[in-house]
């Protein structure tokens, strides 16, 4: 998987008004856990924002300035309700010997036989949580859908990889090719207009024994006269 460096400093008090005042110059307070005990640091606002704002997975070297460096991966992030800014970061210190478990982008490649048919594809699972070592955690998790027509779906239990385990049911679906709304709607008015034409014919044929049995009256009158 591929890694970004985050160089930062470690916090000399921890509170809300450091915080605040870490806040105002710009720095990011945050917290290292996994290891003998946290440890709390601080970084440059823009130094996340390759590690935020995007879709894709990383893992992450804390680089601090008494040459101490640390590997990790995001565990949390808290904005603010109204600004959207960063207010606190958590991370999760990774050792080569302990699985982690980590939310990984799905990556779907090739044209979909049931889209070129009018279909609709579908992603129900964008990210997949799974537990790796360090070392086997995928960039992303790639599914073929070239073959998948209408009404078809992959299941995670497709998926299935021995480097890693994922953490959600076997029978998850991931994606899948709907039917499109349109033509389901051309589909139930056709069938709507056979039934009717169906229900016109059965009156006339009422309406023409009708008409005969009258006939047949008028023409034994006479005959009892």
């Amino acid at each position: 998987m591929k890694s970004i460096t985050i160089n930062g400093s470690k916090r000399e008090s921890v509170g809300k008004s450091s915080s605040k005042a870490l806040r105002n110059a710009g720095q990011i307070p945050c917290v290292l856990y996994g290891g003998d005990g946290p440890i709390h640091f601080s970084a440059p606002e823009l130094a996340f924002s390759k590690l935020v704002y995007t879709g894709n997975a990383y893992t992450v070297v804390i680089a601090l300035s008494d040459n101490e460096s640390y590997s990790a991966v995001l565990q949390d992030i808290q904005f603010h309700p109204v600004s959207d800014k960063i207010l606190h970061v958590d991370f999760y210190q990774l050792f080569n010997d302990k699985k982690i478990a980590m939310d990984i982008p799905v990556r779907l490649v090739g044209n979909a036989i049931g889209v070129k048919l009018g279909g609709n594809l579908q992603r129900n699972k964008r990210k997949l949580r799974i537990k790796a070592l360090p070392t086997n955690l995928p960039d992303y998790i790639e599914i073929d859908i070239s073959e998948l027509n209408i009404g078809n779906r992959v299941y995670l239990s497709e998926l299935l990889n021995e480097n890693y385990e994922f953490l959600h049911p076997d029978n998850t679906v991931v994606c899948q090719v709907r039917r499109a709304r349109a033509a389901l709607v051309v589909e139930t008015e056709d069938e709507e207009g056979e039934e009717g034409e169906e229900g016109e014919g059965g009156e006339e044929t009422s309406e023409d024994g009708g008409s005969s049995e009258k006939k047949d009256s008028s023409s034994e009158s006479p005959a009892e006269s």
